[in-house]
């Protein structure tokens, strides 16, 4: 007969060990349940305050403001800052083909659109691809309008200076030139602003104006609080709250970045003046009597 295969016989574990995991498991189960009533129900608590906490700062309390009270001011789907006679808006290609012709029809609505600042250039070489048509067409409905240049820290701040001047041509009635600061580009906070200054100096010098410094309120108290930057016209983006908490000197204010204005698909930041029509009027480039575009020597 042939030699039969040896059965490999599977090792139980030994005795000892399996009486050591017994006994963890034991004590596992024994200490869960010496655990006072009152820790357990600490720790429930705890966790529930947590997620209800996350959930609420994430989720509720960025848009809370859709059912505050709004005292009779909520327009465009957001309440409106009480107050303000004057309102306008900030687009760029973000907001799609703006229908003008509809818009123009918010000049009868309780809250009129009275200015537009349109997204120019960002960077060295980045041109909006809906700047010149909506640049055009704000002019042509009667609206106060305004450009604005996309500030990038690590590119040459006096090729994106140049860059917005050979793409903007202001005219008389436009609004003073804008940087949009936002970003530092892993610079230095001294790298920053002295990136900064020489785009304004560059850009006033050229158009005879000076130019409106755009930030929001914690980077501007963070990064732009040198003492040179309060000399320009401040246009402050400060969301979710019912006024300005900047103590300084400030000339618009982005409220809202969630509006819904007839003519407009997407969303779109709302924006408020701080003053009279009058004196939007005289921040214009015409009030300075100075011509637009023609470049004047510093002394």
């Amino acid at each position: 007969m042939p030699p039969r295969k040896a059965i490999k016989s599977r090792k139980k574990p030994a005795l000892s060990s399996r009486r050591t995991n017994t006994t963890r498991k034991r004590k596992k189960k024994t200490a869960a349940r010496d655990m006072p009533n009152w820790v357990r129900n600490i720790i429930a608590v705890t966790i529930v305050f947590l997620f209800i906490s996350v959930f609420y700062y994430f989720f509720i309390r960025p848009y809370s403001y859709r059912w505050k009270p709004c005292r009779g001011q909520k327009a465009y789907g957001v309440c409106m800052p009480y107050g303000y006679l004057v309102h306008g808006i900030d687009i760029s290609h973000y907001q799609g083909e703006v229908d003008w012709a509809q818009l123009d029809t918010n000049q009868s609505a309780a809250h009129p659109i009275r200015f537009a600042f349109m997204k120019a250039t960002e960077g060295g070489d980045l041109c909006d691809s809906t700047f010149h048509r909506n640049f055009d067409m704000a002019r042509r409905q009667g609206l106060i309008r305004g450009a604005y240049h996309f500030y990038i820290p690590k590119t040459d701040a006096l090729k994106q200076a140049n860059f917005f001047i050979r793409t903007v041509q202001l005219k008389n009635g436009d609004l003073p030139p804008v940087l949009d600061v936002e970003i530092t580009g892993n610079k230095s906070k001294e790298e920053l602003q002295e990136g900064v200054k020489l785009w304004l100096k560059e850009v006033e010098t050229h158009y005879g104006v000076k130019p409106i410094i755009y930030a929001s309120y914690k980077f501007k108290m963070k990064y732009l609080n040198d003492s040179l930057f309060n000399t320009y016209p401040y246009w402050i983006a400060h969301y979710y709250v019912d006024s300005v908490h900047y103590e300084g000197k400030w000339n618009f204010w982005q409220h809202s970045d969630v509006g819904r204005v007839p003519g407009i698909k997407e969303a779109v930041d709302l924006n408020v003046f701080n003053g009279t029509l009058k004196e939007l009027q005289g921040l214009t480039i015409s009030a300075s009597g100075r011509r637009p575009g023609l470049e004047k020597q510093n002394k």
